[in-house]
């Protein structure tokens, strides 16, 4: 028999767990210490935990050590698309909306202080972890598309489509991308609770209104504990996903080890679509700065690793991003790669002269040529609706039938 720390995603029945990163007292087991029977159990440990050690024959653990190294790779190869963009854009646009009005119906219903049934939220996440598992670029562009009148729905949608497909990237089987886009949807309801006219003072607020504000994550907390039919790692996600890694956060200045693997996955999603997104007080930056600001608070206020994995599979140009090449060509980011972040696949919609031109796809990471036969580069990101090309548009032109995207170059 030996032992060995193990990611929680190597995790498989029959193995013996004698020691957890955090306090088991921190996790809802009854046993500290306990042989692996069940996907539940393996489940749980994959909310809550990075890390276990394990004890085992060193035969068994020598082939879950072997598979580390898989996972690694896994994180810096694109994900597998099973649909095109064009064939999946329908599918995403429909599980979107449909998540908005979800979101929608459950203000609507707390603001009458109706009965609310978050168990609902289920079948709208399953939609959206079949349209990601298929092709998550086009859930991706489906977030670019924002409404400043909107922004709670928006926000909790556009959370719960990072987290899924975050999931997916760093390889969480499909019953988790579940589970974390539930924790995604649902991680600021508490705020639901908060008065409009602090949620939208468009200065900054005062010392009690700030304290006000940051009651969310326990009202959220407490709205959550109440739904049996969820998980409990909901309800831990909402209470806790603006705790820190340096012991900073609120409302419990938690410890690094005492913080869940998924509420340190949400807290990164939500601060990258918040510091993206116009508010009331300030307009959104770039993904590109959010990135940067993201990247600055590492193993601070957020996970490193978790950050470092984020940016691969954002990319310095997420999908949905209008571009002007170095051609002066003006193009639509469809997909980013994790190993070449500053390389897209690229749709080029309007020629050096910024007229529309027939669509052509290129992808930058292939070291394409442009028509003066120089090696194509990035100007510059530009605004959604510059030189009249927005997303929203292209992507019902690619709905629309008899318009597809064309083929590759």
């Amino acid at each position: 028999m030996t032992r060995i720390r193990l990611p929680v995603d190597l995790i498989e029945p029959g193995m013996r767990i004698v020691k957890l990163d955090r306090p088991w007292t921190e996790l809802p087991v009854l046993f500290q210490g306990f042989t692996v029977e069940t996907d539940e159990q393996t489940r749980l440990l994959r909310h809550y935990c990075q890390w276990v050690l394990v004890e085992g024959e060193r035969g068994q653990l020598a082939l879950a050590q072997g598979k580390m190294s898989l996972l690694n790779h896994k994180i810096g190869k694109p994900m597998a698309e099973a649909h095109s963009l064009a064939d999946e854009l329908p599918r995403a646009h429909a599980a979107y909306y449909q998540g908005q009005i979800f979101v929608d119906q459950v203000l609507d219903a707390i603001e009458r202080n109706d009965a609310v049934s978050l168990a609902d939220a289920r079948p709208v996440i399953q939609d959206c972890v079949k349209s990601i598992t298929a092709n998550a670029n086009a859930m991706f562009w489906m977030t670019r598309i924002k409404s400043d009148d909107a922004y709670t729905a928006e926000h909790c949608m556009r959370v719960a489509v990072y987290a899924i497909a975050f999931g997916r990237f760093i390889g969480l089987p499909s019953d988790d991308l579940e589970v974390v886009g539930l924790c995604g949807m649902l991680h600021d309801i508490g705020k639901l609770k908060i008065s409009h006219a602090i949620l939208n003072k468009p200065g900054e607020l005062t010392p009690a209104e700030m304290e006000e504000m940051r009651r969310h994550s326990e009202l959220g907390f407490e709205l959550l504990q109440s739904q049996h039919t969820l998980e409990p790692i909901v309800a831990d996600v909402s209470r806790h996903h603006h705790e820190r890694i340096d012991g900073k956060g609120y409302p419990q200045q938690l410890e690094e080890w005492q913080i869940s693997r998924y509420a340190r996955l949400i807290s990164i999603v939500d601060a990258f679509d918040a510091i993206t997104s116009n508010r009331c007080y300030r307009k959104g930056l770039s993904a590109s700065d959010a990135l940067r600001i993201l990247y600055r608070g590492r193993g601070e206020q957020f996970d490193a690793a978790m950050i470092e994995s984020f940016i691969r599979m954002v990319g310095i140009y997420p999908p949905g991003t209008l571009l002007e090449l170095s051609s002066g060509e003006v193009a639509l980011v469809l997909a980013s790669h994790p190993g070449k972040k500053l390389k897209p696949k690229i749709e080029i919609v309007l020629d050096a002269n910024k007229r529309p031109c027939v669509p052509v796809i290129i992808d930058l990471a292939d070291d394409p040529l442009d028509a003066d036969n120089q090696l194509y580069g990035i100007n510059q990101p530009l605004p959604d609706g510059a030189h009249g090309v927005s997303v929203s548009e292209r992507m019902n032109q690619i709905m629309d039938i008899g318009h597809t995207l064309t083929s590759e170059r």
